[in-house]
This record gives C-alpha cells, structure tokens and sequence, in this order.
C-alpha cells in the first residue's frame, strides 16, 4: 500500500500468477516477468524447513497494544492516493480485544494534520489541517524493528465492503537509494472491496487478495509488480495467514503457508543502485492499517465507497517473524533448502 501507487504512476499494472507482461517506466520498455514460479499451492512451513528462528513476534496477548513494537501514524494525508480517512492515535479505532488486535474504520467526521511529519516541513503553508469522513488507524514498527531478509507472517482476518482497503506492507527503515519508490516497498498483502458483487471472481463475490513490489525510480518515475489472486476462503470470516518468504534476490508470497507467487531480483531495480537485488536488500519495517477508499477501491468493485455497515474492523491474531539461521555445517539456507 504505497504513496500514488494506481492513480498516478507511469507504469501500473496486475500480473495473475504465471503471467508475463510488458511494461513502460517512463524511459524505456520493459519485460517484468516472474520466473521460476512455484507449483501452485507448494506448501512453505517453517517446521517443515531446518533454520528458521523466531526472533520477533506479538501474538497481542496484553491487555493494551505494546507501544514498545508498534507506533501510531496520526495524520489525514490519505496516502497520497486520496482515501477518505484520518489516521488516528485512538482506543476506539484501535485496541486488544480476545486475544487480538483490533483496528476500526469508522464513519466519522475528524480534522486533523493534512501530511504526514516526514513531508510538513516541505509543505508552503507548513503543517496544515484537513478534514476526513472516516477515521482509522495504521500501525508500524519503523524506529522500533525493521528486518532484512526472513519469514513474516501475519495471522489476520478481513473487513469486507465496498471502499474497503485493508493492508499488511513494509517499507525502509532508511531511504538509501532514495525517497519513493527508489528504496522500495513490499506489499505482504492487499485486498479491496472483498464480498461485493464480482461476475469474474468464483462464488461472485470479491475474494481478490494482492501481493506487489514497488521499485525503480523516485515518484513518478517509479514502477510496480503486482500479482494477484483468488482467494475465496478469506470470505468466510476466519483468520487466514499472509506472509512472504524474503531471501537474497527472492520474495515468495504465501497464502495459509501455500505460495501462490514468485518475484526474482531480475523483476525489480532501483535507479540509484548498481547491484541486482537492490532495493530488496535493506532493512524494512512492518505496517498494518486499514484504509478507506482511494484510487485502487474506488476504482474496483462497485466503485466509490459504500458508507453503511460501519464501523468495519480488521483482526491480527498474530505478527511472527522469523530468520534464517541455518545449522553453520548444512549447506542449507531456510528459503531454497540448498546451497546458496
């Protein structure tokens, strides 16, 4: 989930697994293509693979969300993508409930900051206010825990409706090859508009789940590579896991632990970087937030935002994160169980 990601950049577009497509960055024409795909629904379980450790989890056990893992975004900037609400630092739009975190979209009027603290001081009129229908709330774990390479995983259960925009991504801790898009973002997981009517989607209702990265040049020569796919039990209002698999040049993403897609490093790039699997290869902080609206739900679906059936809630039972630690005698790394 990215600053201008559908709306206004030079080279947009979906990839179903095992697809191939053509796209321009601004500059020159360019084949993205996914290689070396998996068997649809290869399963990857980290008890099933030597190595992995757990280093970092929160399985929002504690009465209150642990402010020494999670931050709160508190501005109405909406994304650079025209959402529709404010992020706020709120109990009612965030907070532990049974075991899991709760974050709550609801349809309110709020006035708040109109960017957010990284961009104000480049504003003309400084920081300046902004008014939303909807307020919401986005976590991250920036300045706290970023990692590089390893196994996230994200136990969460979706909201459904038109202008709906729940999403799990992770973003640089450091910007070292530049502002966005140059330093990158990975998409863990999107979703918009889930269960409205869908004549394409099986069962007919949108069960649609994204998985993207975000690379190349600083916005708007910037670029994307997304996949997506159907998905129709994340319907069934139950907690499904999303996750990739992040090594060296490689980012699988998995579904319930079965991958559904497959990105080598010959699919991105950085403009400010001469090596092949920049900017994938820096640390990256984690980000959960539930949007409404903006160019990606309002042009899907339906279109626009459907405003009943407030307030909407996305559920996260769990954050897990592990790294490869390998037996130094094996050979092995965790993600291709060979020799590098």
């Amino acid at each position: 989930m990215s600053v201008n990601p559908y709306r206004f950049l030079s080279l947009a577009f979906a990839v179903v697994p095992l697809t191939a497509c053509t796209a321009t960055d601004g500059r020159q024409t360019k084949v993205i293509e996914q290689v070396s795909l998996p068997v649809p629904g290869e399963a990857r379980a980290p008890a099933n693979e030597a190595g992995w450790e757990l280093t970092w989890s929160d399985e929002f056990d504690a009465p209150q969300i642990d402010r020494t893992k999670w931050g709160f975004a508190v501005d109405c900037w909406g994304g650079g993508n025209n959402e529709r609400q404010c992020y706020v630092d709120d109990p009612s739009n965030a907070g532990i409930e049974n075991g899991a975190l709760v974050i709550t979209a609801r349809k309110q009027t709020h006035t708040g900051p109109a960017f957010p603290p990284h961009m104000r001081a480049s504003q003309p009129d400084g920081e300046g206010r902004a008014t939303k229908p909807f307020t919401s709330a986005k976590l991250l774990t920036q300045g706290k825990a970023a990692w590089r390479y390893g196994r996230i995983e994200i136990s969460a259960k979706l909201p459904q409706g038109q202008g709906t925009w729940p999403a799990i991504w992770m973003l640089p801790e450091d910007n070292t090859y530049g502002t966005w898009a140059a330093s990158g973002e990975i998409d863990i997981l999107e979703a918009v508009n889930l269960g409205v009517p869908c004549a394409e989607c099986p069962g007919g209702r949108e069960n649609t789940i994204l998985g993207t990265l975000h690379f190349g040049g600083l916005w708007p020569g910037n670029a994307l590579n997304s996949s997506e796919m159907h998905a129709p039990a994340v319907l069934d209002e139950q907690f499904h896991t999303y996750g990739i698999i992040w090594s060296p040049g490689v980012i699988e993403w998995t579904f319930d632990g079965n991958v559904f897609a497959r990105k080598e490093a010959d699919a991105w790039w950085s403009d400010n970087a001469d090596h092949a699997n920049a900017p994938f290869d820096q640390r990256f902080h984690l980000i959960l937030n539930l949007a409404i609206g903006g160019g990606l739900p309002e042009e899907r679906g339906l279109g626009g935002v459907a405003e009943t059936g407030y307030p909407k809630r996305m559920e996260v039972d769990w954050v897990r994160i592990w790294q490869c630690n390998p037996a130094p005698s094996s050979g092995q790394t965790c993600a291709s169980g060979s020799g590098d």
